[in-house]
């Protein structure tokens, strides 16, 4: 498995590959579960929460986060669910840094 809340997202450019099935799956192992692939150009995860309070509170710090590492979610928040999709909108698929990111999103909602 490979750390990915160890490293830092990097911008990448248009035109840079977008990982195919096999790094996919190679990726997928190494976050919690929960995570699903939408036709090899997408995570996405629900987080579900007792109320809106919290739903908002994971919400915010997932934002933070976001900034912090230059690379930013499609955010869906509702009563009690946050609704987070990852692709890079640059390259129109998938890279590491959705994977870097979705890792360090789950640690967040474990501090919840």
């Amino acid at each position: 498995m490979i750390n990915l809340t160890s490293k830092k997202c990097i911008p990448c450019s248009v035109g840079a590959p977008t990982l195919d099935e096999d790094e996919i799956r190679e990726f997928m192992k190494s976050l919690k579960e929960g995570w699903e692939v939408i036709d090899n150009k997408k995570l996405k995860k629900t987080y579900k929460f007792r109320n809106f309070k919290e739903a908002l509170d994971f919400t915010n710090k997932v934002g933070a986060l976001a900034e912090e590492e230059g690379h930013h979610p499609d955010i869906h928040l509702s009563w009690g669910k946050v609704v987070i999709e990852l692709w890079t909108h640059k390259i129109g698929g998938l890279h590491e840094n959705d994977f870097i990111l979705a890792a360090k999103i789950d640690e967040i909602n474990r501090g919840i």
